[in-house]
């Protein structure tokens, strides 16, 4: 009983605090208060799979590959249920024993790159049952995180085309098609981000650009809250954002939200405000490195060049639901760099931010 009455006063004062904080942040903050429920759920923390998770195909078996792969570090850290991990790795195994069914999803021409994968993942899933036998924790993990990597090649390759139409209004600001990663260079180490423009094309269309044109190089962190938030990107001067060089305005991002099972995303209105309290982003708040498009507190579609990462540990994070889901843009998530990230604080710097992968992806905006 007591364990559970500190449990309840943990996630009860986590909450007040997370309320405390945002509530009492200036305009260059993020949040309103939120009467959210907080259901309870197992929340994935993982932004790789996250990313994964949030790809625009529909194939369950690759989908079910996924999810055992996945499932294999849950069980390790769940003292080590090894009878478990032995029936995710089973499953897999028989999975990727019929290739056909998931080669159907991806388009002829990347059939024979999509085939190796597939013969990678089986020898790879060989090698973890062996593991999975004599109960070596380290390699299990490692092996996995090579196999995880390979699925999220093969996923990708199945995407066909973007998979909705951004309305016209905003065609003015630049999209992203598809995914980039970008590598952020700061005093402290290295970062990698992966932003996605299949949930949120706008909002990751900006940040690319702003990368592209070395917006970043040299701004420091603003803002920082120990296991909450890392704020950057408010330029020299008096302005709050950027001021596009070719129309001499701010350049203002709508706020831009996928919901699970949406077909695009809601723009302009918070998930509270158009009365889905209990609808789920496609991507959410629940991992560490969590990059998102920051905001004046009462303007929804105010935000510019202003980002922040959330920096909540998995743990501490209420399952399945957080208090800015739908009332802030995650566009992205860190994948390398964790260390780095639990590091910095405000007063540390960007040295530089480079797209490294997926330029080919930004739309340039078109004209008013």
């Amino acid at each position: 009983m007591f364990n559970l009455l500190k449990s309840w006063l943990k996630n009860s004062l986590m909450t007040i605090l997370l309320l405390t904080i945002f509530l009492g942040m200036t305009t260059a903050g993020w949040t309103p208060s939120s009467n959210a429920a907080l259901p309870a759920g197992n929340a994935i923390t993982d932004g790789k799979a996250l990313l994964r998770y949030a790809l625009p195909i529909n194939n369950k078996p690759v989908r079910e590959l996924q999810a055992s792969l996945e499932d294999i570090s849950n069980q390790l850290r769940a003292n080590r249920r090894w009878g478990a991990i032995s029936k995710d790795v089973s499953k897999a195994s028989r999975i990727l024993d019929k290739p056909s069914q998931i080669l159907t999803s991806v388009p002829e021409e990347r059939q024979p790159q999509a085939e190796a994968w597939i013969n990678e993942l089986k020898s790879g899933v060989g090698t973890l049952q062996e593991l999975t036998k004599v109960k070596d924790k380290e390699q299990i993990l490692q092996e996995r995180a090579k196999l995880l990597n390979l699925v999220t090649q093969l996923e990708e390759s199945m995407v066909k085309e973007f998979p909705f139409e951004v309305p016209a209004q905003y065609s003015n600001l630049p999209q992203l098609k598809g995914r980039a990663t970008v590598e952020i260079k700061t005093n402290k180490g290295d970062l990698t981000v992966v932003v996605d423009g299949y949930s949120a094309p706008v909002t990751a269309g900006n940040f690319v650009d702003l990368v592209q044109r070395g917006f970043y190089n040299g701004l420091e962190f603003t803002r920082s809250e120990e296991s909450y938030f890392l704020q950057t990107g408010d330029p020299p001067g008096k302005e709050q954002g950027f001021i596009d060089p070719t129309t001499g305005k701010y350049r203002a991002i709508p706020l831009e939200v996928l919901v699970e099972g949406d077909k695009q995303p809601t723009y302009g209105i918070t998930l509270e405000e158009a009365g889905r309290y209990i609808d789920m982003p496609v991507l959410p708040f629940s991992a560490f490195g969590a990059l998102v498009q920051a905001r004046p507190e009462s303007e929804v579609n105010g935000g510019s060049s202003q980002i922040f990462f959330f920096l909540f540990e998995p743990e501490l994070t209420p399952a399945g639901r957080n208090l800015l889901d739908g009332r802030y843009a995650v566009f992205g998530y860190l994948t390398e760099g964790k260390e780095v990230l639990d590091k910095l604080k405000a007063g540390d710097k960007i040295e530089s931010a480079t797209v490294v992968q997926g330029i080919e992806n930004l739309v340039e905006p078109q004209a008013a």
